[in-house]
């Protein structure tokens, strides 16, 4: 039987998706798992979309760019917060004009907007944002002198941040997941995290760590399909779970949070 939540207020409105390009096949991958299809691709955005807007969000889906295969991955590009929004500067040299378009799109709705500058590099798939304060995790793609960028930046709006060293994974995000009224759903090193120890954690097994990146979105939490395990711990802790496909993202290293931008 489901645990009753404490009601939250819905914290998004909207959201910035970018379709799959032809090119995805050639994305950056550490995964082992083979060649995405990309019509089969397009279909899982367009059930990603649905699953947004189910949610209650307005989706502005920005057109596809040859030019960057991984740039359906829009979360890595920037770190919006209700205060600001911050345009990231990848770790992955290739990825880097990816965030124009991005930067362009948020003009319309944010003010303020700052950038990480070099030498600092910084994806926000390693950023996890809860509450005020944002942990960042320094990883192969996000260096210590981007951390430190972003914290002064989110000092400046009145917000906080902290690092959390990788060992073992891409992003923080791949490993993590904040899901509101204190539960953290964790996987792999991180739910011995010292950092972590003030949360519920809600352990993800190993064999579906891809699980452990969901996105709660206005009291629902997105699950990737297939991994019935991580849907049940997320239901027995009180969640409504959506699931969507994404089994030709998970070949590019990518997840559920890494195909929008949440504000």
């Amino acid at each position: 039987m489901k645990k009753q939540l404490e009601q939250e207020p819905p914290l998004f409105s909207k959201a910035i998706a970018r379709t799959p390009c032809r090119n995805l096949v050639n994305g950056l991958t550490t995964a082992h798992l083979g060649a995405p299809d990309y019509e089969k691709a397009l279909a899982q955005h367009r059930e990603y979309i649905r699953a947004l807007r189910t949610c209650g969000l307005e989706v502005i889906v920005l057109e596809a760019d040859d030019n960057y295969p991984d740039s359906t991955f829009v979360e890595d590009t920037a770190l919006l917060t209700p205060r600001c929004a911050v345009i990231t500067r990848p770790g992955a040299p290739s990825r880097r004009g990816e965030v124009d378009a991005v930067r362009d799109a948020l003009r319309e709705h944010y003010a303020n907007i700052q950038s990480i500058r070099e030498p600092g590099t910084l994806e926000a798939g390693d950023v996890m944002m809860v509450g005020d304060h944002c942990y960042i995790g320094l990883s192969r793609r996000t260096n210590e002198a981007g951390a430190r960028q972003l914290i002064e930046i989110l000092e400046t709006c009145g917000m906080t941040g902290s690092t959390v060293t990788l060992k073992n994974v891409l992003h923080l995000k791949s490993g993590v997941a904040y899901l509101k009224n204190n539960n953290l759903l964790a996987t792999g090193e991180f739910p011995s995290k010292p950092e972590f120890q003030r949360f519920n954690i809600l352990k993800i097994h190993l064999d579906e760590s891809y699980a452990a990146n969901c996105v709660w979105i206005n009291g629902s939490v997105l699950v990737p399909k297939g991994f019935p395990k991580a849907s049940a711990t997320i239901q027995e802790a009180g969640y409504d779970t959506i699931e969507v496909d994404v089994s030709e993202f998970q070949k590019l290293d990518g997840g559920l949070s890494c195909l929008s931008l949440r504000f």
